[in-house]
C-alpha cells in the first residue's frame, strides 16, 4: 500500500532525526560576532554589553564617612565637591544595620531627601529598624560609638535581623561599619 510506504518513510525519518541531533554550533555566535557594534534585536541574548556594570569596592565605614552617602549630592543639594574631583563613590545613597552597609542608591525615592526612610541615609539604622520607628532620636551621633544595641527585646532584635535579610535580598552589601579608629 503506498500510504503505509510513505507513512513509514515519515516515522523512519523522524527516528534517524532523533538519534543524530542536529549541531547547535551555527547558532552560537563566536566572538568577534558577539563583539560586533551591529545589535540585531533577534538576537539580544548574544552580544557583549559596550562596558562593564559599575562595580564597588568593600570599604570599612565609620560613622563619619557613612554620613557623607546621604544622598543630597544626588539632589544637588553640597555645593562643595568639585566636578574634578567626582567619582563612583559620590552619588550613592548608604545605609547600615547591624554592621552591614547596604547601597540603596536604586531606592533613591525612599532613601533620599525627603524620603520616609530619608533620615536614615548616611546613618546607621539599626536601632530605628529594630523599633520600627523613624524618629531622629534613634540615630546615634556621629561623634558617639556605634550603638551596641543591648537593651533592645528579643522581638526588635528579631525585627532588625529581618530587615537585614531584606535589604541583603533588595540592595549590594558595600561595606561594613565600624568604630573610629578600627
Amino acid at each position: 500500500n503506498p500510504l503505509n510506504v510513505f507513512l513509514s518513510l515519515i516515522v523512519a525519518y523522524l527516528f534517524f532525526s532523533l538519534l543524530k541531533p542536529h549541531s547547535i554550533a551555527k547558532l552560537t555566535p563566536t566572538l568577534a560576532q558577539a563583539r560586533s557594534t551591529k545589535k540585531n534585536q533577534n538576537n539580544a541574548y548574544s552580544f557583549l554589553p559596550n562596558q562593564h556594570p559599575p562595580t564597588s569596592i568593600w570599604t570599612k565605614y565609620t560613622p563619619r564617612t557613612l554620613a557623607v552617602h546621604d544622598g543630597s549630592d544626588l539632589y544637588g543639594k553640597k555645593k562643595n565637591v568639585s566636578s574634578s574631583s567626582q567619582s563612583s563613590e559620590q552619588g550613592r545613597i548608604l545605609l547600615a544595620i547591624q554592621g552591614k552597609v547596604f547601597d540603596v542608591t536604586k531606592g533613591a525615592n525612599f532613601y533620599g531627601p525627603g524620603g520616609p526612610y530619608g533620615n536614615f541615609a548616611g546613618r546607621d539604622a539599626s536601632r530605628g529598624m529594630a523599633k520600627q520607628s523613624f524618629d531622629l532620636e534613634m540615630l546615634t551621633p556621629l561623634d558617639k560609638p556605634i550603638d551596641a544595641l543591648n537593651d533592645l527585646t528579643p522581638m526588635e532584635v528579631n525585627n532588625m535581623r529581618e530587615w537585614v535579610s531584606h535589604f541583603s535580598a533588595k540592595y549590594t552589601i558595600v561595606g561594613e561599619l565600624v568604630n573610629e579608629g578600627e
